[in-house]
């Protein structure tokens, strides 16, 4: 049944998944609530993509479950979860805007493939969400001539067109200037905060995190190792989040790969050819 309002929008519990041998995560529980910003951080591999293939449904948990506005998302057959992905919105790394189609037509196309909207009250709602990200001006205008922040305002107008109760971003700021970066993250805060949204922003870019999040989920261990305020993580004096938060050389996660001492590896004796 759908969740009511005072329950969390995003709740997993018990998570377990791995590729083969590998195990990514292992008891994973969070819990995010309605309206809020979501900053998810960690190393790289550590498992901050698949999260939201759990919640978008695109994988399913082998242990524990993922419940999505109070619908388990492992349960659902093929029609409930495109019902569930419907209330969604995803903003690609590289913005994933359709390279043959105009940025009108790109922002067209979820209305057109999931609604039966006549063109004229399309044609509006497509410039209103151009209105929203700056480029109502650039509606005619195909990919190849826009700039990399351009392009990736485009694809979140087009991520944002059905007004999804759910947003996740998955390194939204990769390869743009500080300026669009800016950008990125003020309109990430400001249309969560006008649409009533929930945002999940995958991302190493923990400055530009720290002004837009309400919370900051940092995975370590096959776990959330830590679920904090960005004033909370600023001060905190844990060593393992010390050393992501500064970038530190020197820290609980080694520069070297555990290998035997380096005179023992030297002075071993040769394999014969």
């Amino acid at each position: 049944m759908p969740a009511s309002a005072t329950e969390p929008l995003i709740d997993l519990k018990g998570v377990r998944f791995g590729h083969g041998s590998r195990t990514i995560f292992d008891g994973v529980d969070l819990s995010i609530r309605r309206g809020q910003v979501v900053a998810l951080i960690g190393s790289s591999g550590v498992g901050k993509t698949t999260l939201l293939r759990l919640i978008g449904g695109q994988i399913r948990a082998q242990k524990g479950s993922v419940r999505v506005a109070g619908v388990n998302v492992g349960e659902l057959d093929r029609k409930g979860l495109y019902a569930l992905r419907r209330r969604m919105g995803m903003l690609f790394q590289q913005g994933a805007l359709f390279t043959d189609l105009s940025v009108f037509e790109n922002v067209a196309f979820p209305y057109r493939e999931n609604t039966a909207l006549p063109e004229a009250l399309i044609r509006t709602l497509v410039l209103m969400k151009l209105q929203t990200v700056g480029l109502r001006g650039a509606a005619e205008v195909m990919p190849s001539e826009l700039s990399g922040g351009m392009a990736r305002r485009v694809a979140l107008a087009r991520a944002i067109a059905l007004d999804p109760m759910l947003m996740m971003y998955d390194e939204p700021f990769t390869g743009l200037d500080p300026i669009s970066v800016g950008m990125i993250g003020r309109l990430i805060r400001r249309i969560n905060d006008a649409f009533g949204m929930t945002s999940i922003v995958v991302t190493h870019d923990l400055n530009e995190s720290l002004l837009i999040a309400d919370r900051v989920i940092l995975l370590a261990e096959k776990r959330v190792y830590a679920d904090l305020t960005p004033a909370e993580l600023r001060s905190t004096d844990d060593p393992f989040v010390r050393q992501f938060v500064d970038g530190a050389f020197e820290g609980p996660v080694p520069f070297h790969y555990p290998a035997p001492p380096l005179v023992e590896d030297l002075y071993r004796a040769a394999p014969r050819s």
